[in-house]
């Protein structure tokens, strides 16, 4: 009951205090006019690093700038996704679909109840608003697994207690900047992301398959539909204010497939691109794999940390998205337009189980300044977004306001 009472009292002091997560600009970084980030998926540093199947980020680890000490936050997938644009977990701890467009369901962060797997738990409210995210403990014992042996988040020693936090991301400080944003998710199906939870880009989990006719045989079923895209890797359409498009700024708008003249291929082709890019290959091209796809796409064998555990055709797969992504990139006329930066990171390192730790590799290039650098600060996603704020001229959000969190301004 006291535990009740003093959350009441936190809301009350949240409701007359604005919702006020979020600090001053951070310094640090140069101006920046363009952004592109690149989001791989669960490996490890180690898994990365130094290995002949990633020749080509191997290669632009070192002609970029790399860090050396750089941390996922916690587990799963979109747990990082959403601290990655938000600086918070929302209290979000599953991969769970949204609960789209549903009104009068609580949020996380005002109930203050964590959405895990461990135990179950329902589609995730949109989120908005404010109140209290969920701690990232420095073992996580819990949710995907259960152990011992525990998950490991961050390096294994260090934890984040649960804060105030606005549930808001990025996009909604560039919209109040008057900057632009977009998010370019590949196989997104042609009708958009409203509702869609996964898709081959084309068929969704939306399809009726006994409506195909003439009747197939064997017959199609939901089960059949490789899930290249999938919503728990953007972010965005996880928030209240997108799913309902009340403002034309922030909304499904700047949800884009990678083809088409408004994907990623057309507006780097034109020179057209937002302030803010946030890419996404599918689930074969980042390197999460599917267990319903082909051979080169299986799921890595083995999640020990080691590069002999892992599927080197989905390795490879995932260098060649990054080489054509950053290829295409440098050869946009958005790339000269003053200040830009591409980071090309890793979500987590997959089921980081004790003893390994949660640390991906993360690659820094400019189109200024020093490039063949390594830095061993200890950084972490929430050091990412405070470093892309600082670019961007935008206020810090949630813990990347935390006072431990610096700014990456050795390899920008």
């Amino acid at each position: 009951m006291k535990q009740k009472v003093a959350f009441l009292g936190l809301l009350a002091v949240l409701a007359s205090s604005a919702w006020a997560q979020q600090g001053p600009a951070p310094k640090g970084i140069p101006h920046l006019d363009h952004v592109f980030v690149i989001m791989m998926e669960n490996h490890g540093y180690s898994e990365i690093l130094n290995n002949p199947n990633a020749k080509f980020i191997n290669q632009y680890a070192k002609s970029a700038n790399l860090a050396t000490n750089y941390f996922a936050v916690a587990h799963p997938s979109l747990t990082n996704y959403l601290e990655v644009v938000g600086g918070s977990n929302f209290g979000v701890l599953s991969d769970n679909p949204p609960d789209w467009h549903n009104a009068k369901c609580t949020t996380n962060l005002a109930s203050g109840i964590a959405n895990t797997d461990n135990p179950p738990s329902s589609n995730i409210c949109p989120i908005g608003g404010g109140g209290i995210d969920a701690p990232t403990p420095a073992l996580d014992c819990t949710n995907e697994v259960q152990g011992p042996p525990c998950e490991i988040n961050i390096d294994g020693k260090m934890s984040i207690p649960a804060g105030l936090t606005l549930g808001a991301t990025i996009a909604d400080q560039l919209a109040t900047a008057g900057k632009t944003w977009k998010t370019y998710q590949e196989n997104l199906p042609i009708t958009g992301p409203d509702k869609v939870n996964y898709s081959d880009g084309n068929f969704t989990n939306n399809t009726d398959f006994t409506k195909i006719k003439p009747a197939l045989n064997p017959p199609l079923a939901q089960g059949d539909v490789v899930q290249l895209y999938a919503a728990k890797h953007n972010p965005f359409v996880y928030f209240k204010n997108v799913q309902q498009g009340t403002n034309p700024l922030v909304s499904y708008a700047n949800v884009a497939g990678f083809d088409g003249l408004s994907g990623l291929w057309g507006d780097l082709a034109s020179g057209s691109l937002p302030n803010y890019s946030f890419i996404v290959p599918n689930q074969c091209n980042d390197q999460h794999g599917r267990g319903n796809s082909t051979a080169f796409c299986n799921y890595d064998p083995n999640d020990d940390g080691k590069k002999s555990g892992l599927n080197p055709a989905l390795i490879i797969l995932g260098d060649q998205a990054v080489e054509k992504i950053v290829t295409a990139v440098h050869g946009s006329s958005a790339w000269t337009q003053g200040n830009s930066a591409i980071i090309v990171i890793w979500d987590e390192n997959d089921y980081a189980v004790q003893p390994i730790i949660n640390k991906v590799v993360a690659i820094v290039d400019t189109n200024y300044g020093a490039h063949g650098v390594q830095s061993g600060a200890f950084y972490t996603h929430f050091s990412l977004l405070k470093s892309v704020e600082s670019g961007l001229g935008l206020p810090c959000l949630n813990h990347a306001c935390d006072d431990n969190v610096n700014v990456m301004s050795d390899l920008f």
